[in-house]
């Protein structure tokens, strides 16, 4: 008889807000997470004291602090060589785990049979519509110019990353690439293939661990009935930092996966573009949010749009 699969739960955390201790607690009450590793960059004092004392009362929370923000992908790579789980759930600290999730997790890993594969859940808006990311098309310089331009928001065409309007499967479906606000893989093959890779900072490292693992024979599946509130944009970071970080790993990840003399030509090409189109979304949120404020518009509509500009 095959023993059951433990499942450690990594979280990596730099100045989360409000929204970070309702993510921890729902880590810590889900019966069928046998581990939660907490990696604490950099939160203020009041928090980290509430996380030592939770950590202190339950024993299978642990809380790791490295005293600086070191970044996204290698925040996750400190936790998981911490965790001792055989499957490693990564769950961002303003994600928020329903009760049936892991379980559910849990029964489509025992489902796939062996084999090297990453699963992501189904990340919702606070509002219960599917976020953006949760499953992607194939990211490509061409993909990108359409998302940029915002073709794919008119007609869901051949070049969208975005999936997310598309009819919700039954079962769990192949796609290029999930989001990294909720994916679940083998520790052995998590550490098979490098971990995350370090030089992205913050954004795209989960479109790139996808890709990585797709490039050495494994497989990335949606699983549609595993749900994850994921409210977003909590960070006290300003979104030109977080955004400016976006476009840097966009730029990032098409020199590594398109080395090419005239690929990289083109991403020279389209650095610039890409900076300026991310900016100018930053831009145009900052107005909306401002004019919504003139024209009476609650702050939770206002938080909800900040919540999906989060997730592209």
């Amino acid at each position: 008889m095959v023993s059951e699969q433990r499942l450690s739960v990594v979280t990596v955390s730099w100045r989360t807000g409000k929204r970070l201790m309702e993510s921890v607690k729902s880590v810590l009450a889900a019966p069928n997470v046998d581990e939660f590793v907490l990696v604490n960059h950099d939160n203020p004092d009041e928090v980290v004291a509430e996380l030592r004392d939770l950590a202190a009362e339950n024993r299978k929370f642990t809380l790791l602090e490295t005293g600086e923000n070191l970044g996204f992908g290698k925040g996750c790579n400190i936790g998981a060589e911490a965790a001792s789980g055989d499957l490693l759930l990564f769950l961002n600290p303003d994600a928020v785990l329903v009760p049936s999730t892991a379980e559910r997790l849990k029964e489509s890993a025992r489902r796939m049979n062996g084999g090297d594969w990453i699963i992501g859940g189904r990340i919702l808006n606070n509002d219960g519509t599917e976020q953006r990311g949760a499953r992607r098309g194939e990211l490509t310089p061409v993909s990108a110019a359409s998302s940029f331009m915002g073709l794919d928001r008119i007609s869901v065409g051949p070049h969208s990353i975005h999936w997310e309007k598309d009819p919700l499967p039954e079962e769990m479906i192949l796609v290029p690439a999930v989001s990294g606000a909720a994916m679940m893989m083998r520790r052995d093959v998590f550490e098979k293939i490098g971990g995350f890779d370090e030089r992205y900072f913050l954004h795209v490292e989960d479109i790139d661990l996808c890709r990585t693992l797709r490039e050495h024979g494994g497989e990335v599946w949606f699983e549609p009935r595993a749900d994850i509130l994921h409210y977003g944009g909590t960070s006290e970071s300003s979104p030109w930092k977080v955004e400016t970080h976006k476009a840097s790993g966009f730029v990032k990840y098409f020199w590594k996966f398109y080395p090419g003399p005239l690929q990289r030509a083109a991403t020279l090409l389209l650095s610039g573009p890409i900076f300026l189109a991310i900016w100018a979304r930053v831009l145009w949120m900052d107005v909306r949010s401002k004019l919504g404020g003139l024209f009476g518009r609650s702050a939770k509509s206002t938080e909800g749009e900040h919540t999906n500009q989060a997730a592209e």
